[in-house]
């Protein structure tokens, strides 16, 4: 009977170590599985990772989006209505925009048959005046029924502000240093007015509405796109056009961008309503930092202004 219990015995330790085999080698099969689904699941992330990489620094600065939009402003006169406004910003002049580039963006902006174009800052990137001859050279193509006109972001006062005037003076470009140009048709009249810089604490609003006509359509350029607080609170402007944000230059889709300029966190990309103002924000043509864009395509406008009635 002892025989017979230890035979019973050792049948079951068999059966246990062969049990335990089974479960240990089914965790190893599981393991490898994992192990090679983890191995493919980096390779896929990288190739993304790699991918999207290419995307950003080859494809999607090269992407240039026109945007095209029709604004009725309250003041303008019939006179005016169909003028047509062809706004550019952010071009940073540097190293990578160079004039192959530029020559590409200037030519784009003439085949939308712009009454005026207006640049809304940043004309060079800081530190690269070495590159304004060729943005001079881009800017002698611009071909507007009326008028070019200009405003400085911060960059054009930290790369060589006086030779950014002198490329613009010498390319029948009107540089809005807190000043306005006024466009005429018969005895209506259409206001463009500019500030200076506000980050770099040169604007002077006051200045320019002493100089600003009480008939007549304005349209206020302002580099910095959270001025539009201050502008509006005017009530003298019908449309604010700016640029400076780059919406963001890298932005995931449906999210806010995680990383903006001073004074472009409120309003930094498209169109918004300010109090009674609309207001314009362009997402601009170069880049600052990483030369890299994702989700924020470089941009020109194409703004068609409608008169009421």
């Amino acid at each position: 009977m002892i025989a017979s219990l230890n035979r019973h015995k050792n049948s079951n330790e068999n059966l246990a170590i062969i049990r335990n085999g089974d479960w240990t080698l089914r965790k190893s099969q599981r393991l490898k599985k994992a192990r090679k689904l983890a191995f493919r699941l980096v390779r896929v992330s990288c190739l993304l990772g790699f991918c999207a990489l290419l995307y950003a620094c080859l494809i999607e600065p090269n992407w240039l989006e026109i945007n095209r939009l029709h604004l009725n402003l309250p003041h303008l006169a019939s006179e005016f209505n169909g003028y047509r406004i062809v706004q550019i910003s952010d071009i940073h002049t540097d190293k990578w925009t160079n004039q192959k580039r530029l020559n590409r963006i200037f030519r784009l902006v003439n085949q939308q048959k712009p009454d005026l174009v207006v640049i809304t800052g940043d004309l060079v990137t800081r530190h690269s005046q070495a590159f304004i001859s060729n943005l001079k050279i881009a800017l002698a193509q611009l071909t507007p029924v009326d008028k070019t006109v200009a405003i400085f972001g911060n960059h054009d006062y930290e790369a060589d502000p006086q030779a950014i005037n002198q490329a613009l003076e010498q390319t029948d470009i009107a540089t809005l240093h807190n000043a306005i140009y006024t466009l005429h048709r018969g005895n209506a009249m259409l206001h463009i007015a500019g500030v200076e810089d506000v980050c770099m604490g040169k604007e002077r609003l006051d200045l320019v509405l002493k100089q600003l006509p009480s008939d007549g359509a304005a349209i206020l350029l302002a580099h910095e796109p959270d001025f539009a607080d201050t502008s509006a609170a005017t009530g003298r402007f019908d449309l604010q056009l700016s640029g400076h944000s780059h919406a963001g230059q890298v932005r995931l889709p449906f999210f806010k961008p995680l990383i903006l300029p001073n004074l472009a966190h409120k309003y930094y990309s498209g169109c918004y309503l300010v109090k009674k103002m609309l207001l314009y924000t362009n997402s601009g043509i170069g880049m600052t930092g990483l030369h890299l864009r994702f989700g924020s395509r470089p941009e020109i406008t194409v703004l068609t202004l409608v008169a009421n009635g």
